[in-house]
């Protein structure tokens, strides 16, 4: 498999994080979610990276809230936009509470130096009551069915493919617009998401969307130097990605860190190179083992 879109989501995080605005308004210094590994901004390299000491991190015990700080249907999906809006994701935007939702609520709120923690005050409450539009109109474009398509169930057919394409529209212009096909359809009551073709109008969150088709390949991006006082921290028990500048938070991201069987490693780590849409090979012997074969 060389490029996986459906894997993009969770990459562009990783390869765009340091590029964020500065879109938090608050300059106060405030607490952190203790994490698990920090990763420092550095200008790219060319030469290759030398296996890291990781050195040990405190354990993690962020405070979560154990109960939605808010029941509304509508104020959910508000907050959900407002949050996505705002580089801090809460996950798939949708009607329902979801720990992710409940982690960027928090973040956002400490990277903002509110005095309320996980719960929707009345300050913000105000905000998403005058959020508009919740919604937009996207046509599907003609080169959007270029990313859609029927794929291989094995990961070694996989691999041989040179992407795999989203199985249906409704899936691609969900994703898109980072929501799920079931809340899709209950934004377009009457419309057949089955049936959507080239020059069909639907209802989708209005969230910046994963434009996929323009990204550029490039196997080894220009470092940035305004941007070396960047950061990331990823905490790997809240499965979350921060982006800071001098200790402040800019962002944060849900993610994927490792598995039970090959964890993220724990430690201080350096970008050393950043590669758009880069080629990813099938090794069962990497996955399940950390060491590659030479069967990939």
């Amino acid at each position: 498999m060389y490029r996986a879109l459906r894997l993009l989501a969770s990459v562009l995080a990783g390869v765009m994080a340091l590029n964020i605005p500065r879109s938090v308004g608050s300059q106060h210094s405030s607490p952190r979610p203790t994490v698990t590994s920090r990763i420092d901004a550095a200008k790219s390299s060319n030469q290759p990276a030398s296996t890291p000491s990781p050195t040990p991190a405190p354990p993690s015990s962020p405070s979560k809230p154990t109960s939605p700080p808010v029941l509304n249907r509508d104020t959910i999906i508000r907050l959900k936009v407002f949050l996505d809006q705002h580089s801090f994701g809460p996950g798939e935007i949708d009607d329902r509470w979801s720990d992710l939702c409940a982690n960027a609520l928090r973040l956002y709120q400490t990277a903002n130096a509110s005095s309320t923690i996980g719960q929707v005050d009345p300050e913000l409450a105000q905000e998403l009551s005058s959020l508009a539009p919740l919604y937009i109109s996207y046509q599907i474009r003609p080169e959007d069915s270029a990313l859609v398509g029927e794929s291989p169930q094995k990961p070694a057919a996989q691999a041989k493919r040179k992407f795999l394409p989203y199985p249906s529209m409704a899936d691609f212009v969900a994703e898109r617009f980072h929501t799920s096909v079931s809340f899709l359809a209950s934004l377009n009551h009457g419309k057949s998401l089955n049936r959507l073709h080239p020059g069909d109008t639907v209802q989708v969150p209005n969230v910046p969307p994963l434009e996929v088709s323009a990204l550029k390949a490039a196997d080894n991006v220009p470092g940035r130097p305004e941007l070396k006082t960047r950061s990331i921290e990823i905490d790997t028990k809240n499965k979350v990605l921060t982006v800071l500048e001098g200790g402040k938070e800019l962002a944060a991201f849900p993610i994927t860190p490792g598995s039970k069987q090959l964890p993220a490693p724990i430690g201080t780590w350096r970008i050393v190179k950043i590669a758009t849409l880069p080629w990813f090979r099938w090794d069962k012997a990497m996955l399940l083992h950390g060491r590659r074969s030479s069967d990939f």
